[in-house]
């Protein structure tokens, strides 16, 4: 297990970034539009099968400066936390991972998205990223259950998940409209519990 490192530099929401010796997850910022518009662009025929419909001004620089602006109003409130993953070496964009539905009080739980690009897919970046991001939502954000859904076709996805220490437990019948249908999802979650004091080790 890569040592990883939780640093809030400031108290801007934009501070927080997530690394270790070869990856960093961070807030999107501005300056990412060209890498992200590219990534994207390059990874749609790959990405939008698992994903909702794209708007027509999906890549447009105007979307992306408002998912920025959400991004950062949604983690100030503490709903979501939407993050950029990056190879450390040369701050390529590989995809990104959000933490988002964020419930405290009684639930203390979260749902985890993620999307790769269709160039670095099967290369093992989104189990690293799972590898920072889970610890971070069990010991930084204090959350006690992490949930993800997958569309039962979507077997890398599920595998990623697997190998993560995710356990299967149910079947929602049209729980998400994806690519404009709706689609049954496979329900996984991982708890605090599952877990080495929130940690989780490659098993291969």
């Amino acid at each position: 297990m890569p040592k990883s490192v939780f640093r809030f530099l400031s108290r801007q929401p934009e501070a927080v970034e997530i690394e270790d010796a070869n990856y960093v997850l961070r807030l999107p910022r501005y300056q990412d539009f060209n890498q992200w518009h590219k990534l994207r662009s390059a990874s749609r025929g790959f990405l939008e099968r698992w994903e909702p419909t794209w708007r027509r001004d999906e890549l447009t620089e105007g979307s992306y400066r408002a998912r920025v602006i959400r991004g950062k109003q949604e983690y100030a409130s503490g709903q979501a936390v939407p993050l950029l993953l990056f190879h450390r070496d040369n701050m390529t964009l590989l995809g990104g991972i959000t933490i988002g539905y964020i419930r405290r009080g009684a639930a203390q739980s979260c749902m985890i998205g993620y999307w790769m690009g269709e160039a670095h897919a099967g290369q093992g970046h989104m189990f690293a990223a799972l590898q920072l991001v889970i610890p971070y939502i069990f010991a930084g954000l204090e959350l006690h259950r992490i949930e993800a859904a997958c569309i039962p076709d979507n077997a890398r996805s599920i595998r990623l998940l697997e190998k993560a220490g995710f356990q299967r437990e149910g079947y929602l019948r049209g729980y998400l409209k994806i690519n404009g249908q709706w689609h049954d999802h496979v329900m996984f979650s991982l708890l605090a519990t599952d877990t080495d004091k929130g940690r989780i080790t490659d098993s291969r």
